[in-house]
């Protein structure tokens, strides 16, 4: 056997690596998101059903009309793009199938960091952060929003306003206290 495929223990390696916290096992198979966040996904998932789909069975529909389709690029691209569309809306029917409405809302004026979360940590360099923790299909990493499966909601789940976590992050791990915890009213 090629040594490559070996695991071979110098007697040198921690045990006690720093690994990330597990996903809850209640949370197996679950989508979590907000309200809005579902609403946002049925609002598409209705658009694709109710006008995108039609309007290209349209287009499809008098391309094939007009005779050969092989070399018919309004046949061939209203093809492609239906194929498209319904592939969304199988990803979103099935995405919403699982959905787990979660309103951070009941949360108001807690301290302890849940779902839907607006926490401000700061980190050994003294950076101050702001994130909110959103579901795996609404969180928008430009306006400051992480996944609930990311690594830094994973460490913050469950803590409290002052708690000082420890975040795994690509140059090693790092210190972070928790500053304020905030949910919408």
């Amino acid at each position: 056997m090629n040594k490559a495929f070996t695991k071979e223990s110098d007697g040198d390696e921690d045990d006690d690596e720093l690994s990330l916290p597990d996903l809850p096992a209640s949370s197996q198979g679950k989508n979590y998101i907000t309200p809005a966040g579902e609403a946002r996904l049925r609002e598409e998932l209705m658009s694709l059903i109710d006008h995108e789909r039609p309007k290209v069975v349209d287009i499809v529909h008098w391309a094939a009309s007009n005779g050969d389709r092989s070399e018919n690029g309004d046949y061939l691209y209203g093809k492609k793009r239906l194929r498209e569309i319904d592939r969304r809306i199988r990803f979103l029917t099935k995405r919403l199938e699982m959905a787990v409405i979660a309103d951070p809302r009941v949360h108001h004026g807690n301290d302890r960091i849940f779902f839907g979360a607006t926490v401000r940590y700061v980190d050994e360099a003294g950076v101050e952060r702001e994130i909110t923790i959103m579901g795996i299909d609404e969180a928008d990493s430009a306006k400051g929003e992480v996944s609930w499966v990311s690594p830094i909601a994973r460490t913050l789940l469950g803590a409290r306003e002052g708690d000082v976590m420890t975040l795994l992050t690509p140059s090693g791990p790092q210190e972070i206290e928790v500053l304020s915890v905030s949910y919408p009213a």
